[in-house]
């Protein structure tokens, strides 16, 4: 099973337009385009029925104290956990690829409607849901994809993981709003194959 993308290689960097945020000489950070990246298919094991693609930051600050504060950076010996930014299910395997911004164009504040997504698929909420909970011009449920923000003053670039799942479901068995961990918990003994590529990305100009 092999996964790959147009937009990004293995191990190299997200773009920009594929970014929740990106760096800005004076602010720091400005928004950004938000596209979801290209990503493409091959070689599904026998069997499939449908696909499970899932994103997640592996590098958030397990504390949010010092994130996108002046004066200070966000140690890179800090505790790191998971952050989801694409939960996505009843992926048609015969699909082969998805294109850039097919699933995301752009910052839709309180976030995007759901769960009913692009060509039959249904999208989980992302983990924007929680970190804007006490905004009140951003609060909301955000599903589908919400690209790469990390803190503007980070000490090290983070890494975004796209997995991709070959199942045995016809239709997922998660109805309703679900989340990332959610999705890996039904998913066990479910896998027929799987594939990832990771890209990175940092608005910290001095992360490393």
């Amino acid at each position: 099973m092999k996964l790959w993308s147009e937009s990004f290689t293995d191990g190299g960097r997200i773009p920009e337009r594929c970014a929740f945020g990106k760096y800005h000489p004076q602010t720091h950070v400005e928004l950004s385009d938000n596209k979801n990246p290209h990503l493409a298919w091959s070689d599904l094991p026998p069997g499939t029925k449908s696909l499970v693609l899932l994103c997640h930051d592996s590098d958030v600050p397990s504390r949010a104290d010092d994130v996108n504060k002046e004066g200070v950076t966000v140690p890179a010996s800090l505790p790191r956990v998971d952050f989801f930014h694409w939960v996505l299910v009843d992926l048609a395997p015969t699909i082969g690829e998805i294109a850039e911004g097919e699933f995301s164009n752009g910052i839709v504040p309180r976030g995007k409607p759901g769960p009913e997504g692009p060509r039959g698929t249904r999208q989980g909420i992302n983990d924007y849901t929680n970190w804007f909970a006490n905004d009140p011009q951003m609060a909301g449920d955000y599903y589908g994809y919400d690209g790469p923000c990390p803190p503007w003053n980070d000490e090290i670039v983070h890494h975004y993981h796209f997995t991709l799942y070959a199942t045995d479901f016809d239709r997922f068995p998660l109805t309703g709003k679900f989340a990332g961990g959610d999705v890996l918990r039904a998913l066990q003994g479910h896998v027929l194959a799987q594939a990832r590529i990771t890209g990175v990305y940092a608005i910290n100009p001095a992360a490393r």
